[in-house]
Parts: structure tokens; C-alpha cells; sequence
């Protein structure tokens, strides 16, 4: 099946590559058109304009930095967006995507939008998978051609949920990451390197989200969701009183304390609210939006 790319920075070229790679007939355009070249002596078919690009293809992929990019692109060319499956994997807020949907469908186009969650290396790899939102017979129609980028997990009906999952996976990966960073920085007060911290790190990490006594991911989301929080093994009181010591830890070596008093703060609302008793998942409660 053909298809179109439009958007030939890194991820967009990778994208271009392996559709080829794959066997897709593949049209390309960038309003640089030189970076269109290297993909041109690969075998992929460079339009002349926007509107050449989208009549070339039913489904047009778009790997931009942002819907801004979108709209700079295709003005001038939105009569030919009649007919055409637009799969956005640009980055934007929930908001700005709905409203990207709606003007898609005022040009008789469909928009699905997806939230990436590889990196450009990884595209065309097992390992790939994007998070898709929007009308699910559009994404049915050309799941297939889309899977020699990437797999694709279909969120829901609303254009919004694919920027909201992205966002959310990304935060929890750089909180993640933060937290390791911060982690590895106070043992390396003592003389502990990144290399030896990261063995200790990771099978807690791992054990975070498995099944089991350590998965505090579903043993959590099980009681966010019931909306009740044993505090049978341990209560956020405790829990308040660990993340005072682990500042008092950090100013003493030396180290940024910026995100755990943050942490800090967030433990200390809980308290005020009566939640003391409570377990560890009633932060959710402070966290989650009030009626």
C-alpha cells in the first residue's frame, strides 16, 4: 500500500526508510526540500508541493514537532485533504488535538492522532508502539501499513487521549529517571558510582510494576480505583517521615533537594487532609481532580 510522509526530520526520514524498507510505496515532502534527497536516491517519491503529497496517498503520516507545523504545511493544500486518513505523531495537548480533528473532518479528512512513545532508533522494531486515538475504523483500514513502523494500541474514540497517554507515559519515564538520577546522586556522596548504583536500581524498578507484594503499580491502582487505602503495611504518616529523613540525607551530602521536598510537599497536604492513617495510594486523593 502506498503511503505519504510528510515531516523528514530524524523520525519522519526513519519512518520514510522503513516503509521502503518493507515493501510501501512511499511519497515524501518537506518544506525543506533538500532533506527530502537522500530519501529520493533510497527510492521514495519526492512531491512537488503539499497538495502533490496528500493526492498520492489515502494514508499520510506526519512526524512534525508540533500541530503548528501541520497547519504551516498543508495551507494552501487543504482541498486535498478530501478522503485522507491523517496520522499525526506530532506533539500537542489534548485540546489543540481535538481541534486538529475537527479541522481535518471540515476538509473531509480523518485524523488519527498518535502519541510515540519509541525513540528513532526503535522505529521499525518490536519495541515500538504508539498510542492511537480517534475514529477506530480509520486506524482498522491501515493498522497493517502502520505496523511496519510501529504497533499501534488504540486508546479510544477521543482525539485527546493519544496526546494524554503520551504525556503521561512521558512524565512517569522522566519522573522515573529523575528519580534514579536523584537516587544515584546520594550514594555517589559516599562514593558509590552510577554504574554500581544502577544494579542495585533497577530490580526495584522492575519490581514496581510486576505482580506480586512488590508491584505497588496494581496493588496502587487497585485502591485508587475502589477509592480506599488500607494502610495495613505502611501509611502515608510513615511514608512523610522516610521522605524528611531522605532530605535531611540530601542537604547533608550536599545534593539538589528540589524534588524531594516537592515530594515532600505533596505528603504534607495528604497529612493536612487526614489521610495519615491512610496507605501510600491516597496521594491520590490529593493529586486527582476534585469534583
Amino acid at each position: 500500500m502506498s503511503v505519504t510522509v510528510i515531516g523528514l526530520g530524524s523520525m519522519g526520514t526513519r519512518m520514510a526508510e522503513v516503509f521502503m524498507e518493507k515493501g510501501h510505496e512511499v511519497t515524501v515532502w518537506n518544506r525543506t526540500a533538500s532533506k527530502a534527497e537522500p530519501l529520493a536516491a533510497k527510492g521514495a517519491t519526492v512531491a512537488a508541493s503539499a497538495a502533490e503529497a496528500l493526492a498520492a496517498s489515502e494514508l499520510v503520516v506526519l512526524s512534525q514537532t508540533h500541530y503548528q507545523a501541520m497547519y504551516a504545511s498543508l495551507k494552501g493544500a487543504e482541498h486535498a485533504l478530501e478522503g485522507r486518513v491523517l496520522v499525526n505523531l506530532s506533539s500537542g495537548s489534548p485540546d489543540e488535538v481535538r481541534e486538529a480533528a475537527k479541522w481535518a473532518e471540515s476538509h473531509g479528512a480523518r485524523l488519527l492522532a498518535g502519541g510515540i512513545m519509541t525513540p528513532v532508533p526503535g522505529i521499525g522494531t518490536p519495541a515500538a508502539e504508539t498510542y492511537v486515538a480517534g475514529p477506530e475504523a480509520a486506524l482498522e483500514r491501515h493498522r497493517a501499513t502502520l505496523a511496519a513502523i510501529t504497533d499501534t494500541s488504540y486508546v479510544g474514540a477521543d482525539p485527546g487521549l493519544a496526546a494524554l497517554y503520551y504525556l503521561a507515559g512521558f512524565y512517569l519515564f522522566a519522573a522515573i529517571m529523575q528519580a534514579f538520577m536523584q537516587a544515584t546522586a546520594l550514594v555517589a556522596s559516599a562514593g558509590v558510582t552510577p554504574r554500581d548504583y544502577a544494579e542495585v536500581a533497577a530490580p526495584i524498578v522492575r519490581s514496581i510494576g510486576e505482580d506480586g507484594p512488590m508491584g505497588f503499580v496494581k496493588i496502587c491502582a487497585e485502591h485508587m480505583t475502589n477509592g480506599t487505602h488500607p494502610g495495613v503495611a505502611d501509611t502515608v504518616l510513615m511514608e512523610a517521615i522516610s521522605v524528611g529523613h531522605v532530605i535531611e540525607a540530601t542537604r547533608a551530602a550536599g545534593v539538589d533537594a528540589t524534588a524531594p521536598e516537592a515530594l515532600k510537599a505533596l505528603f504534607d497536604r495528604a497529612l493536612a487532609e487526614g489521610h495519615s492513617d491512610e496507605g501510600l495510594s491516597a496521594l491520590y486523593e490529593v493529586i486527582r481532580p476534585t469534583a
